[in-house]
């Protein structure tokens, strides 16, 4: 958990990859569930805030 930590306090690519990519599938979660109209809306600013982290981190360093 530390390196972990450490690799987002550096800007290392990976931790931020992992990052953006949990925060995709939680944007597509909230998307695909039948229950929470508010967790509905939402969706799809947690799916495009992890997008545009994704495409951002690509440029960062190994």
């Amino acid at each position: 958990m530390t390196r972990f930590l450490k690799g987002l306090a550096t800007f290392r690519r990976a931790p931020w990859e992992m990052l953006s990519t949990v925060l995709i599938a939680l944007g597509v979660v909230m998307l695909m569930q039948p229950f929470a109209l508010s967790l509905f809306t939402a969706s799809f600013v947690v799916t495009l805030t992890g997008t545009v982290m994704f495409i951002i981190t690509s440029h960062f360093p190994e």
